[in-house]
């Protein structure tokens, strides 16, 4: 078994490239589908928010508001980074549990792979890198608001990203390009 970490930056492409490493076999775990579990009522996710921020951050049937929670983390570093040190090792925790029991490449696809601390873990670290303007747009059309995306994109640890990336992937181009790029390193990571 080898470990991946998928990461890069919002609306870089993650996903996409997720997506295409999906369709040939391979086991990619999402770290926000890791974290909408945690965030379940009554798992740990949701009691650590619970304990953080209170009870106006769980729901009326105490799932964590993840809207109130972006909000909240987005505009105060201090509090994005009391969220992180709570469930980020929740995350690595079962992200672990779960690769143990794979076989062949086993993908985690995390935005924030750097900035949890997780790079150790992982044999190889793939970012998916594109054009912050490009980015921009492309988190817009998603029904982001222009601030929001410059503001989740200037938050994000570019720096820190490419420090630990062992294949940067581009995708500022066609689809077809993409996927000409996740095929050859497809190719690379099973030899």
């Amino acid at each position: 078994m080898s470990r991946i970490g998928l990461t890069g930056g919002l609306a870089a492409g993650k996903s996409t490239v997720a997506d295409m490493l999906r369709a040939v076999g391979i086991n990619v775990i999402d770290s926000d589908g890791l974290v909408a579990e945690l965030y379940a009522p009554g798992q740990a996710g949701a009691l650590e928010i619970q304990r953080l921020f209170g009870d106006s951050m769980l729901n009326a049937d105490g799932r964590v508001d993840h809207r109130a929670v972006a909000q909240l983390v987005f505009a105060d570093e201090a509090a994005r980074e009391r969220l992180e040190q709570a469930v980020h090792p929740l995350v690595r925790q079962e992200f672990a549990r779960r690769a143990e029991n794979a076989e062949g490449l086993v993908v985690l696809e995390a935005p924030v792979l750097a900035e949890a601390g997780f790079a150790d873990d992982f044999d190889v670290v793939i970012s998916v890198e594109a054009d912050p303007e490009l980015r921009v747009r492309r988190a817009v059309s998603r029904g982001m608001t222009e601030l929001d995306a410059r503001g989740r994109i200037a938050a994000q640890n570019e720096v820190a990203r490419l420090a630990i990336t062992t294949h940067v992937i581009r995708n500022d181009g066609s689809l077809a390009e993409l996927q000409d790029q996740v095929s050859t390193l497809i190719e690379q990571l099973r030899d």
